[in-house]
């Protein structure tokens, strides 16, 4: 990976992303997975995204939309309603904050960034919910994460048959990054969709590869936070599963993840003091 491929513009700044940064998830969902991250009132949203602020937060990712298993079905009027609202309030409050929404509905994309100054899309579709996604990220020029996924929200615990799980996921993010970048669209982070139409197992094989996707020169995220592939292995549920998460994470980091989407920010970012002090010191050994 070259050095410009650790650089991400947001809102006209580059980010230097050689230092690993956090993620925090914002849920303005009735439904998330996680009942802890469902935020519904002004006052819970605004906490939860100061207290973010504190730990050291980098992009705040905002979701109107539950994209659980079998997830309920909103529209998009209704899917903007939620997102808009938290938006205001947050920019109200932190006119400075840089802001991801989570959602994979052109319009819905289109709609929060000409009227809030967000800087990202996160795409858990990969462009492959909506057709009229790519052109216009490509016609917004705003950064976009570009995720793995089969099926859709409500299939996709049935769509995780596959023969190399890590060749697939591998071979559909290259092929549409490179369509991404015809239409001129530069500043792409890909994730390969842990949770999303993949079974423990094979969660655990992207895991465990993750040094392969380093080879598409784009900045990796890793979404483990909480998820099922932690807490079903250990025969827990999803509150008590921050110490799995920040483990995960930690190898998640040493697979080549630039970006660590969390509901537990702080903890995220000790694990990244750790990563990034262990490295200095890898380095220090191979030049002794």
């Amino acid at each position: 990976m070259n050095s410009n491929s650790l650089q991400l513009k947001l809102n006209n700044r580059l980010v230097d992303l050689s230092t690993p940064i956090v993620m925090g998830i914002i849920n303005v969902t009735p439904d998330s997975f996680f009942k802890e991250n469902r935020f519904v009132t002004d006052k819970s949203i605004l906490n939860a995204v100061e207290r973010m602020m504190d730990d050291g937060v980098g992009i705040i990712d905002i979701g109107g939309y539950s994209s659980r298993p079998n997830a309920e079905i909103i529209t998009q009027e209704e899917e903007i309603r939620r997102v808009s609202g938290a938006l205001e309030i947050l920019l109200k409050k932190f006119p400075d904050l840089t802001i991801s929404v989570d959602t994979f509905r052109s319009s819905v994309a289109r709609h929060v960034v000409k009227n809030f100054q967000v800087a990202m899309i996160n795409d858990i579709g990969g462009g492959t919910l909506d057709d009229l996604m790519f052109e216009t990220i490509a016609d917004l020029q705003v950064a976009y994460v570009l995720m793995h996924l089969k099926g859709t929200p409500q299939t996709m615990q049935s769509t995780t048959q596959y023969e190399d799980i890590v060749s697939e996921v591998l071979r559909f993010l290259e092929k549409r990054l490179a369509q991404l970048h015809l239409l001129g669209v530069n500043d792409v982070v890909i994730d390969p969709g842990f949770g999303f139409a993949k079974s423990l197992d094979q969660n655990y094989q992207l895991l465990s590869q993750l040094r392969y996707f380093k080879e598409l020169n784009v900045p990796i995220m890793a979404g483990l936070s909480r998820k099922s592939m932690l807490y079903n292995l250990l025969g827990i549920d999803a509150t008590e599963a921050l110490n799995a998460t920040t483990s995960a994470n930690m190898l998640a980091l040493m697979g080549g993840a630039s970006i660590l989407r969390v509901h537990d920010v702080k903890e995220a970012m000790q694990a990244i003091a750790i990563y990034n002090k262990y490295q200095d010191n890898c380095s220090l050994k191979t030049e002794n």
